[in-house]
C-alpha cells in the first residue's frame, strides 16, 4: 500500500467546468469569481480538491483545450489576481486546487506557432512537427486526427505540413525537442510558485511521436459506426516507450514543491495505463482510470474490471476510479437516475481516489441542445455524443430560478430540460436525495480506516449483486450493490454477517442492525459495518 496520509490519497477530487459552475459577473459565463463565491458547497459536500478545466486565453475552438498563452487568464472567466483570490479562499477551507495543463498541443495563435510557422528558419520551427509533403504531394503519412480525417494540415506560406492530434488549430507541440520540455516547466513552476496544488496533465500518452513518421497500420478491430480515428492503430502517434522519459521529466518538476499532485490523462487498457507510474513511481501519481466508464453497467463485469486493475498495480501504486468527465456521457444519463445512486456508492468505497464531475452529486443529465446553440466543433462525430459534448457541460443546476442560480441572464449553454426540478436547493433540504448520499458517503470514508486505506476483498458476485469488503486493523465494511431493477431477498453465505448499516442508497436504513442476512431492494446500495464475529469467506487482494 502507498504511504498512508496523502492527501491525494485520502481526499475526494471533483472536477469543475469553470464556464458552466457560476456566472459572478452577468456575461452568461462562468467565470472564477463565482467558483470563488461557491466554495461552501465544497465544503458541504465534503471534497478535499477542485480540479479546473483551462482558464488559460483561448480562441475557445475546443473548449480552453486551445491554449494561446500558458501564464495568463481568459478575460471570459477574470484575471490573475481572481486566481489568487480562489486559491486564498480555497486554502483557508482546507480545498486545493488543481489546473489542467495542456503541453501537447497549443492554439494556432500562440506566439510559439505563430513564430514557427512564419519561416523554415524560425528559431521555433523545431517546437512543432512540420513535414515536407509526400512524394507527389499530399500529407507526409497516413495519421489521423481524434476529430477526423487526416492528422496534417499544409501550410502554404512555407510549404510544408503540421501535425495535429485534434483540431487543425491546435498544432501539436514537438516533445523531442529539450527546448519544448523546458518552456512547459517553466509554466508549471510559474503556477506552482503562485500555489497550485498539481496538474491534470491532458493526453498524456500523446506526447511523443514516431521519430521516422511512419505509417500507421490498420486497426483489425475497427467495426463500422466506430469513430474514423480508429480505421488506424496509433502505433506511432501514441503510447511510445519514450513517452515515459518525458512524464518523469513532468513529475520532477512536480516534486520541486511539496506536497503536490501530477494525474495524468491515460485513455489506454489497464496493462498499458500502469505503466504511467512509472519505474519506482516516479511518473504520474494518479495515471486517470477511466474504466468504469466503457465497462457495461453489470455486477459481473465490474467484478472483474477491479480484479484486473487491482492486480496490475505496481507495487505502492495508488488507484484511482472516475465516473464521467467533460467529453463523455453524463452518468445518471448512461446507467439512469436510481443506478446513479449505487454509482455513487461504488465510487466512494472503492480502495483509492474517486473523482467526482460536476452536477454527479445531484444527477445532471445530457441536456438536448439546439443545433443553434452547439459550441462544440465536433458534435455529430463522437459516438454516444449527438449533441457534441456540450450536453455534458450545461450550466450547473443550484436553484429553480430562471437559470437556475447559474446566471441572472441567458447561459452560454442552455439549462437541461429539468434544471428547475433538479437542483442542489432542492437535494439539499431533502434527507434521502442523491445530494445528502454524496454527503453521507464522503463524510463516512473521511471517518473509516478501511474506507481510507484499508484493503480490498472480493466477496462475491451473485446474479445482478457486487459484494466487495474493505478491511484496515479491526474495522471490516462490507459493500453490497445492487445493479438491477429487482430485490435480492438475501444473499448466499450473509447470514454470517453481523452488523450495522453504515450508509444506504435508501437514508431510512442507515443505523439498522443487520442481524439475518443482508436483503437488497431494487437498485439499492448498502454499507455495513460488520462486528467481530462476522467472518468473510475471502482474503485481502491488497
Amino acid at each position: 500500500m502507498a504511504t498512508p496520509g496523502l492527501w491525494w490519497q485520502h481526499g475526494v477530487i471533483y472536477q469543475v467546468y469553470p464556464r458552466s459552475f457560476q456566472d459572478a459577473d452577468g456575461d452568461g459565463n462562468g467565470d472564477l469569481a463565482g467558483l470563488t463565491a461557491r466554495l461552501d458547497h465544497f465544503v458541504e459536500l465534503g471534497v478535499d480538491a477542485i480540479w479546473l478545466s483551462p482558464i488559460f486565453p483561448s480562441p475557445m475552438r475546443d473548449g480552453g483545450y486551445d491554449i494561446e498563452n500558458y501564464v495568463d487568464v481568459d478575460p471570459l472567466f477574470g484575471t490573475l489576481a481572481d486566481v489568487d483570490l480562489l486559491l486564498q479562499g480555497a486554502h483557508q477551507r482546507g480545498i486545493r486546487v488543481l489546473l489542467d495543463l495542456v503541453p501537447n498541443h497549443t492554439s494556432d495563435r500562440h506566439p510559439w506557432f505563430c513564430d514557427s510557422r512564419s519561416s523554415r528558419n524560425s528559431d521555433k520551427r523545431d517546437w512543432y512537427l512540420w513535414r515536407d509533403p509526400a512524394p507527389g504531394g499530399g500529407p507526409p503519412n497516413n495519421w489521423l486526427s481524434e476529430f477526423g480525417g487526416s492528422a496534417w494540415q499544409y501550410d502554404v506560406v512555407t510549404g510544408q505540413y503540421y501535425y495535429h492530434a485534434f483540431l487543425s488549430t491546435q498544432p501539436d507541440l514537438n516533445w523531442r525537442n529539450p527546448q519544448v520540455q523546458a518552456a512547459i516547466a517553466d509554466v508549471m513552476r510559474f503556477w506552482l510558485r503562485r500555489g497550485v496544488d498539481g496538474f491534470r496533465v491532458d493526453v498524456l500518452w500523446h506526447l511523443i511521436k514516431d521519430e521516422q513518421f511512419r505509417d500507421n497500420p490498420a486497426n483489425p478491430d475497427f467495426r463500422d459506426g466506430d469513430k474514423p480515428y480508429r480505421r488506424l492503430t496509433p502505433r506511432y502517434t501514441t503510447d511510445l516507450p519514450e513517452v515515459h522519459a518525458v512524464v518523469a521529466m513532468l513529475r520532477r518538476v512536480i516534486d520541486e514543491c511539496p506536497d503536490r499532485v501530477m494525474i495524468g490523462e491515460v485513455y489506454l487498457p489497464l496493462t498499458q495505463l500502469v505503466a504511467y507510474y512509472g519505474q519506482d513511481l516516479r511518473g504520474a501519481h494518479l495515471p486517470f482510470n477511466f474504466a468504469l466508464l466503457e465497462t457495461p453497467w453489470e455486477a459481473g463485469a465490474i467484478a472483474r474490471l477491479i480484479a484486473d486493475y487491482e492486480a496490475l498495480l505496481p507495487a505502492g501504486g495508488w488507484p484511482n476510479w472516475v465516473l464521467g468527465n467533460h467529453d463523455r456521457p453524463r452518468l445518471a444519463s448512461r446507467i439512469g437516475a436510481a443506478q446513479a445512486r449505487v454509482a455513487a456508492m461504488l465510487l466512494l468505497t472503492l480502495r483509492g481516489t474517486p473523482t467526482i464531475y460536476y452536477g454527479e452529486e445531484i444527477g445532471m443529465q445530457q441536456a438536448e441542445i439546439p443545433r443553434a446553440r452547439l459550441q462544440d466543433p465536433i458534435a455529430d462525430s463522437i459516438a454516444g455524443l449527438p449533441d457534441g459534448r456540450d450536453a455534458v457541460r450545461t450550466p450547473m443546476q443550484w436553484d429553480a430560478s430562471r437559470f437556475a442560480g447559474f446566471s441572472d441572464v441567458a447561459p452560454w449553454l442552455p439549462i437541461a430540460d429539468n434544471g428547475h426540478g433538479l437542483n442542489v436547493a432542492q437535494q439539499r433540504s431533502d434527507a434521502g436525495s442523491l445530494y445528502n448520499l454524496y454527503r453521507r458517503l464522503i463524510a463516512l470514508r473521511r471517518s473509516s480506516p478501511a474506507l481510507l486505506e484499508g484493503a480490498y476483498c472480493p466477496v462475491m458476485t451473485h446474479d445482478q449483486v457486487l459484494v466487495f469488503a474493505r478491511v484496515a486493523g479491526t474495522e471490516r465494511m462490507v459493500i453490497a450493490l445492487n445493479l438491477g431493477g429487482t430485490p435480492v431477498s438475501t444473499l448466499p453465505g450473509s447470514m454470517a454477517w453481523r452488523g450495522v448499516i453504515a450508509a444506504s442508497t435508501c437514508a431510512d436504513r442507515d443505523g439498522a442492525i443487520v442481524a439475518d442476512g443482508i436483503a437488497l431492494r431494487a437498485h439499492e446500495g448498502l454499507v455495513v459495518r460488520l462486528d467481530r464475529e462476522s467472518a468473510l469467506p475471502s482474503a485481502p487482494t491488497r
